[in-house]
């Protein structure tokens, strides 16, 4: 047994021998501030309003972004590269946007009130994303034969306007929520620790119940009934997201912010420059730290001296003027070692989280080149066509599938080998999706070679027209792909969670996010490098407007490449990577 669970043990047998150990312990207060009773608060009875809140925000985000790149191609006339980069930056901004988000709930406010305001403001995005859809004046005319005419300037500047308002929004909801969620779960309660692992998972699932609905339902409507009707119903699912999540207030449990991490961590460099002259003395106890129970940082526990990274250490060295004075209230030239250990933390996270930036490049795929890749198969199921963004419906029934299968069978199993209580690390769920990342790119560059395979076999290669291969065949990377979000992005929210500091946990959470932000403008980049390469010398290179002429199966089997070399990586920073001490 580590020392970490030594310390874990102590501190809970301390919490059931006192008065207070009917309050929670970790510090979570109520709305108003005070102490809280456990039984009347928080775990589960509270998580139905979070739960019901993400499956509609995530039913109204899905409700754009499933079906984006077939209104810019269809309703705005843009070529299939140009929109796939569109919908690729505008989804990199929604994940870039929580960093926003983040900073503010730890710093500042809170997260119950910034999910709360940033909910407003994704609301007006989706309203006025509707107007543009519907208002005959804010939207291009229809083409008529071959004539196509573009959006003119206001119209992109109304529509994008709602596109980016959205993702403002996301950025104060998308780095709390799930924070928020696992705070109703007590950490210093054992009972309640195993089952917020149990929540990530029931989170994931109810991310993937509006997937599924939008990917199938409102995809739909946008092909069939028009894209106001598309667009406005998912708004009105946001409107009921935000009162879901109002109404869940008198039981939930907040943590209080902890004050700026981004000024916590310069003042760490600062104070290690400015002490760098002071030797670190062996004994780390000799080191700064506060007294007390409880740490300085508001909201925040103490965490343990690890012996990484010294040059960091000298932040909390005591010079013999502090010494003399007795005066430590400089945090910008001495910080206690709990505040040093956060930047440590942040440092060994680091490449753990870069490795996610290859597997969200592969998951943006599922929303741009899979969605065009299908529109080039056969959609028909006798009379009725399937519109080509609900083959992602296959990819949320995967996790719809996997997630309740992971969480009552495999954990369980797991559980008796391993002797974890959550069945496998979060390190090991991660590599295990990023495994099956590298079979979702191979099955869909197989089935694009077999498409153009049937292309050139009818002479099709030259009509940009569907090619008879039923669109089902894309269903494996699909189901792979749902598969591989299960173990690799419900391990990255328990692991950003689990691991960070208390009072960074929502900037760390926005950091996990970020990986599907420059997955996605990684995407972008790569999208651009190719079409330039391949395009040389009057080539038509591998993603033309005409797929039929081009090789998107490359693309895939460039991704696949890529994947391995990024598992390799990952596996080496797993294996390196030290877990956090508190105590």
């Amino acid at each position: 047994m580590g020392r970490y669970e030594d310390e874990r043990l102590l501190l809970e047998g301390r919490l059931v021998e006192t008065e207070d150990s009917l309050y929670t312990g970790d510090g979570s207060v109520d709305i108003k501030g005070r102490k809280i009773l456990k039984t009347n608060t928080g775990n589960w009875r509270a998580c139905p309003f979070i739960l019901g809140n993400e499956c509609c925000e995530r039913l109204a985000y899905y409700g754009i972004s499933t079906n984006l790149v077939s209104y810019l191609t269809k309703k705005l006339h843009e070529g299939n590269a140009s929109a796939a980069r569109n919908v690729t930056t505008w989804q990199g901004t929604c994940y870039l946007t929580p960093l926003i988000g983040a900073v503010l709930a730890d710093a500042y406010c809170g997260r119950y009130w910034i999910i709360a305001v940033f909910s407003i403001i994704y609301f007006i995005g989706m309203c006025t994303l509707t107007m543009s859809a519907s208002v005959p004046s804010l939207k291009p005319v229809e083409c008529v034969g071959i004539d196509c005419p573009r959006a003119t300037p206001s119209q992109y500047a109304f529509f994008f306007s709602g596109l980016y308002l959205i993702a403002l929004g996301t950025g104060g909801i998308k780095p709390c929520v799930s924070s928020f969620g696992a705070d109703q779960f007590d950490d210093t309660d054992s009972k309640e620790r195993v089952s917020k692992g149990s929540f990530f998972n029931w989170f994931y699932f109810s991310i993937n119940i509006g997937a599924l609905i939008s990917s199938s339902l409102i995809v739909w409507i946008q092909d069939n009934k028009g894209w106001g009707l598309g667009f406005g119903i998912p708004a009105l699912f946001m409107g009921a997201a935000i009162v879901s999540f109002f109404l869940g207030t008198p039981l939930y449990r907040f943590q209080k912010p902890g004050g700026s991490p981004i000024t916590r961590m310069c003042q760490v460099l600062v104070a290690s420059f400015h002490n760098r002259n002071l030797r670190v003395p062996t004994d780390s106890s000799l080191l700064y730290e506060t007294p007390d129970k409880v740490s300085a940082i508001k909201g925040s526990r103490k965490l343990i001296h690890t012996d990484e990274m010294e040059f960091l250490d000298k932040a909390a060295v005591l010079s013999t003027t502090e010494t003399s004075s007795g005066n430590y209230s400089n945090p910008w030239r001495l910080c206690t070692v709990t505040q040093v250990e956060e930047l440590k933390i942040l440092i060994r996270m680091f490449p753990i989280w870069a490795t996610g930036i290859v597997f969200c490049a592969v998951y943006a795929q599922m929303s741009t080149l899979f969605v065009e890749q299908g529109m080039m198969m056969d959609t028909a199921i006798g009379t009725f066509t399937i519109p080509a963004a609900s083959l992602s419906s296959f990819d949320v029934i995967s996790v719809i599938f996997w997630v309740p299968v992971y969480d009552r069978i495999l954990v369980p199993i797991a559980r008796k080998i391993t002797k974890q209580e959550r069945g496998f690390t979060e390190l090991q769920r991660m590599g295990i999706g990023l495994f099956l990342s590298i079979f979702c790119m191979s099955a869909a560059a197989l089935v694009e070679i077999k498409r153009l395979s049937i292309a050139r076999s009818l002479g099709l290669i030259d009509k940009n027209t569907p090619v008879p291969i039923s669109i089902f065949w894309q269903i494996p990377q699909y189901f792979l792909l749902g598969a591989a979000e299960v173990f690799t992005f419900i391990g990255q929210l328990e692991f950003f969670y689990d691991q960070s500091p208390d009072a960074m946990r929502s900037l760390c959470s926005a950091l996990a996010l970020l990986t599907n932000s420059l997955g996605n403008y990684l995407s972008s980049f790569i999208l651009t490098v190719v079409t330039s390469v391949t395009t040389r010398g009057g080539q038509l290179g591998w993603i033309p407007d005409n797929l039929n002429q081009g090789h998107l199966d490359r693309f895939f089997w460039l991704l696949a490449g890529l994947s391995f070399l990024n598992m390799v990586v990952y596996v080496v920073c797993a294996k390196l990577y030290k877990s956090k001490a508190a105590s």
